[in-house]
């Protein structure tokens, strides 16, 4: 038997060009965002779609609107 296949969750992409390493993200989604080192962002860059909540509370957090959110469960709908 196989296992199911998996649901289609969101894409999120940081612009590390405009990221300040404020961690705002990591303070409204830390599951999801981290800050290793004097400036390293490390993301989920797909999380599932019962995460988006967390997800769109870190994007509204950014001071500097580096995180972009797409939701893959809608394309092609």
């Amino acid at each position: 038997m196989s296992s199911p296949a998996p649901q289609p969750g969101l894409r999120v992409s940081v612009d590390l060009n405009l990221c300040q390493a404020y961690a705002q993200c990591c303070y409204a989604a830390p599951q999801h965002f981290r800050i290793e080192g004097p400036e390293a962002l490390f993301y989920d860059p797909a999380p599932g779609a019962r995460d988006r909540a967390d997800i769109e509370r870190a994007r509204i957090a950014c001071p500097v609107q580096a995180i972009r959110v797409e939701d893959k469960s809608h394309e092609g709908a």
